[in-house]
C-alpha cells in the first residue's frame, strides 16, 4: 500500500535578513538580524510536515549542487527524518539560494533568487517507479526553467512529470510562484489537467482566471467561487485552494469551503515567507489521512499562522496539536 508524501521542485537555502525599512533606490537600510534556513516548496513543505508530526514517510526529490549549501540541505533533511534517496547532486551548477529581505515592522518580504541547480531539473530526474509514496507535491511552477519549457510531445516538463506521477499511482498537487510575466498563463495551464490539488495565492489565481481577487476581493464569496470554477474547468481534478492573508477558499466540483485566517497580532509577525507552504503542508497532511476538508483547512491556516512567528519559513511551525491550540488562543478573522 502506498503511504507518505514525496515533494520535489525548488530546493533552496534561504538567507533571511530582517531590515529596519525597505530602502528607496540608491539608499540605505539596516540589517537587524540574519539567518540561513530552508526555502523552496518541497523543502518547506516537507520540513513543515516533519514539525507538524506527520505520521507517515516524507521523501525528497530534486537537484542540488556539490557544495556546502547542498550538504546543509542533506544534513537538515536527515535531522527531520526526510528521505533523500531521490535528491540528486550535480557539479554543473551551485545549489540554489534566495536572499529574503523582510521588513521588521510589516513582515513583508522581497526575494532575490539565484536559480542554480533548480534550472537544470528535468523530467529525467523523477523516477516514480522507485517511490512508494501516496502523494507527490511539486513546486514552484514558473521557477523551474527546464520543467517550465515545452517538450516534444507538446506538454511542459511539469505537465509531463505530473502525468507520470499519476500514471504510477500517486495523487498530485502543484504550487506556483507569483510571476508577473506573460509566461504565466501558457506555462501553467497545460499542467492543470494532471493536478489533483492545486494551490494558488490570490495574485496567482487572479492571473490564471482574470477574476480580481486582490485586497478585500480576496474574501468575496462570489469572486472566489468564480475563480475556483474556472480553475476546475481548466482541468484541476479534485480541489482548488486559493489563499490570501484573509484565509483559504477550497472548491471542488460539488463543494466549496471558506476558512478564515487566524487573528495573529501584527507585532508578533516576524515574516511571511513560509506561510503558503505551511498552509499547503497542513492541508496535505489532512488529505493524506483522509480528514474532512473543513478539518484540513483549519490545520492549514493554523500552520500558516504559526509560521509567521519567525522570519524563516519553518522554525516556528508547531505540532498538529500546537497549531490547533494556537487557533483556539487567537481565534479567526471575520
Amino acid at each position: 500500500m502506498r503511504t507518505g508524501i514525496l515533494a520535489g521542485g525548488n530546493w533552496v537555502v534561504d538567507h533571511v535578513k530582517t531590515l529596519n525599512t525597505w530602502p528607496a533606490q540608491d539608499s540605505l537600510a539596516t540589517i537587524i538580524s540574519e539567518s540561513a534556513s530552508n526555502g523552496g516548496a518541497p523543502y518547506n513543505v516537507l520540513k513543515d510536515l516533519a514539525r507538524l508530526g506527520a505520521p507517515f514517510p516524507l521523501s525528497a526529490v530534486g537537484l542540488i549542487g556539490e557544495d556546502a549549501f547542498s550538504q546543509r540541505i542533506l544534513d537538515d533533511c536527515r535531522t527531520h527524518g526526510i528521505d533523500t534517496a531521490h535528491l540528486q547532486r550535480t557539479a554543473e551548477a551551485a545549489t540554489s539560494y534566495t536572499d529574503v529581505m523582510t521588513v521588521e515592522a510589516t513582515g513583508r518580504r522581497t526575494f532575490f533568487h539565484r536559480r542554480g541547480t533548480n534550472a537544470l531539473l528535468g523530467p529525467e530526474h523523477f523516477d516514480f517507479t522507485r517511490s512508494t509514496a501516496k502523494h507527490f507535491h511539486l513546486g514552484y511552477l514558473l521557477l523551474l526553467d527546464r520543467l517550465d519549457t515545452f517538450q516534444a510531445d507538446g506538454l511542459t516538463g511539469t505537465a509531463q512529470v505530473l502525468r507520470t506521477a499519476r500514471a504510477a499511482g500517486l495523487s498530485t498537487s502543484l504550487d506556483c510562484v507569483s510571476d508577473n510575466s506573460d509566461r504565466f498563463l501558457p506555462v501553467a495551464k497545460p499542467a492543470l489537467p494532471h493536478v489533483d490539488y492545486f494551490f494558488a495565492n490570490d495574485f496567482e489565481a487572479s492571473r490564471l482566471t482574470s477574476v480580481p481577487l486582490l485586497d478585500e476581493a480576496g474574501r468575496d464569496p462570489a469572486a472566489l467561487r468564480s475563480a475556483g470554477e474556472r480553475l476546475l474547468a481548466a482541468g484541476v481534478r479534485e480541489w482548488v485552494f486559493i489563499h490570501s492573508p484573509h484565509g483559504v477558499f477550497a472548491a471542488s466540483a460539488g463543494e466549496c469551503f471558506w476558512q478564515p485566517s487566524l487573528r495573529v497580532p501584527p507585532e508578533s509577525i516576524k515574516g511571511a515567507a513560509g506561510a503558503g507552504d505551511a498552509l499547503a503542508a497542513g492541508i496535505l497532511l489532512g488529505l493524506h489521512e483522509g480528514w474532512p476538508m473543513a478539518r484540513c483547512l483549519r490545520l492549514g491556516v493554523s500552520a500558516a499562522a504559526a509560521s509567521l512567528y519567525d522570519a524563516t519559513c519553518s522554525a516556528s511551525v508547531r505540532s498538529i496539536e500546537g497549531c490547533l491550540l494556537l487557533a483556539e488562543e487567537l481565534g479567526f478573522n471575520g
